[in-house]
């Protein structure tokens, strides 16, 4: 009997440690030259945040050594870098409107990026493997539509700027939906690992579509009409678009029919434009989006096209390198710490800023892809993709919004915008990407070679395991 020998995978650990200094050197180094600018002096806090950061970083990375050895080593330090980047934009607003201290929006959110934290390593801790979830997946859909209905409830419930998405318990208010996300993803994931080869195979070709047949049809008319429910009870666009969007992206991963999307896509515009016609919110988002400069949308106030404008204008002056950390005027911009913190950021950091950003993202998002391509079941591919597509769109449809692109919806850029709820929800998010990840790219076990020829039938060449497949084939990834 001969043991094959294979070379011994890199983890990649020393890589993601420097990438972290990196990004923290980017992120402390933006706080003090915001400061520098701003007020002609470093923060007196400057050692304490600077510490604060960089022993989250610490430990997020030693958790990921010993828990995910094999996870890939730039997720961790996108995300940290992206965290910095919002909380120093965060910092410069506190500034521009002289609030400091327990008054600061900073450090509120410092403090829910060190819960944010906490929760991805719980997370990475009690999951030791992603396919458990899987058991789940019908209570993960109880779970996640209870969450989504939870701001209907009264006297839970709550309205800011009449969208009825948070709910409030004593002083402390939260946006179940960032959470529903995740859960409404896990279920996806199962059902559509179970009844792929349904939704692929079966159904009539038409104009070289493969239609798929009336009674499955069910469960995408299922997730338009919760869509539908939360963008009319609740006044969400940005919510029932990120739900919609996710269920028929991992519904076309898992079968490759375009027909899907196609369906998907005109359901969705047909509901909006029959919203748009019975329902006024709705009207008002699409009139501020068509014509932003008639005075008298722009004057509007609620629906009002204002803070789109002054998000555009913001976007404008800063040019192609922009005017500088602490040099622009984000106060001009209405939510510029929040909803709007993208066109901040341009007006200060420039397109070159903003691009760099961007491709953050980016490469954020083609690592949870290429862990989704990696991982050897079914439902981590599916997952996987739901997940890092999650966040891409968020991206997109904010970015959209911002540049006139799309309606605004309200949804927040994830780990820039201020908002405990979003920053917690996308925390929990890396943490299950990373657990992935360790999965695609954790060598295969030692292969033993007894001498014997192998009887097992080849597949058919070039063909890897089916997105919806639970093929346990044995790939190392490195």
């Amino acid at each position: 009997m001969a043991i094959v020998t294979q070379a011994r995978a890199r983890t990649g650990r020393a890589a993601e440690l420097g990438l972290l200094a990196l990004a923290l050197l980017i992120a402390v180094g933006a706080y003090a030259e915001v400061s520098l600018a701003v007020t002609g002096e470093l923060p007196a806090n400057l050692a304490t945040r600077a510490g604060g950061l960089a022993a989250l970083a610490l430990v997020a990375h030693l958790l990921v050594r010993w828990k995910a050895p094999y996870a890939d080593p730039a997720i961790l330090p996108i995300v940290v870098a992206l965290n910095g980047i919002g909380l120093t934009m965060i910092y410069r607003i506190d500034l521009a409107t002289g609030s400091s201290g327990d008054t600061g929006q900073a450090d509120q959110q410092l403090m829910w990026t060190f819960v944010g934290v906490a929760a991805a390593v719980a997370t990475l801790w009690l999951i030791s493997d992603h396919r458990v979830l899987r058991r789940y997946t019908y209570t993960a859909m109880v779970a996640g539509l209870a969450l989504v209905a939870l701001p209907l409830v009264p006297f839970l419930g709550v309205s800011v700027n009449g969208a009825r998405i948070w709910i409030s318990i004593g002083p402390m208010s939260f946006q179940p939906a960032e959470l529903a996300k995740i859960v409404l993803a896990v279920f996806f994931a199962g059902y559509l690992v179970t009844e792929r080869d349904t939704l692929a195979l079966a159904g009539r070709k038409v104009l070289g579509l493969q239609l798929p047949r009336v009674r499955d049809l069910g469960p995408i008319l299922l997730a338009w009409g919760a869509s539908i429910v939360i963008l009319v009870g609740e006044r969400d666009l940005g919510t029932s678009l990120l739900f919609f969007g996710m269920f028929v992206a991992m519904l076309y991963v898992a079968t490759e029919r375009l027909s899907w999307i196609l369906i998907g896509l005109g359901l969705f515009a047909g509901g909006a434009v029959l919203a748009a016609s019975l329902f006024g919110h709705v009207a008002a988002r699409f009139d501020a989006w068509l014509t932003p400069f008639d005075p008298e949308i722009l004057g509007r106030d609620p629906g009002g096209s204002g803070q789109l404008v002054s998000g555009l204008f913001g976007l404008a002056s800063g040019g192609l390198t922009g005017t500088g950390w602490g040099y622009g005027y984000p106060t001009t911009i209405p939510y510029a710490n929040s909803d709007f913190i993208v066109a901040a950021l341009g007006e200060e950091l420039g397109l070159t800023g903003l691009l760099a950003i961007l491709i953050l993202y980016l490469i954020l998002a083609q690592r949870g892809l290429r862990a989704a391509i990696g991982v050897r079941d079914g439902f981590g591919k599916l997952f996987a993709c739901g997940m890092a597509f999650v966040m891409a769109f968020q991206v997109f449809v904010v970015v959209g919004g911002i540049t006139r692109l799309i309606p605004v919806t309200g949804l927040t850029t994830p780990f820039l915008a201020l908002g405990g709820s979003s920053l917690v929800s996308n925390w929990i998010i890396v943490a299950l990407l990373l657990r992935i990840s360790d999965s695609a790219r954790r060598p295969a076990p030692p292969l033993v070679d007894d001498g014997a020829p192998d009887d097992r039938p080849a597949g058919p060449p070039g063909r890897g395991p089916a997105a919806g497949s639970d093929d346990e084939t044995q790939v190392v990834t490195l």
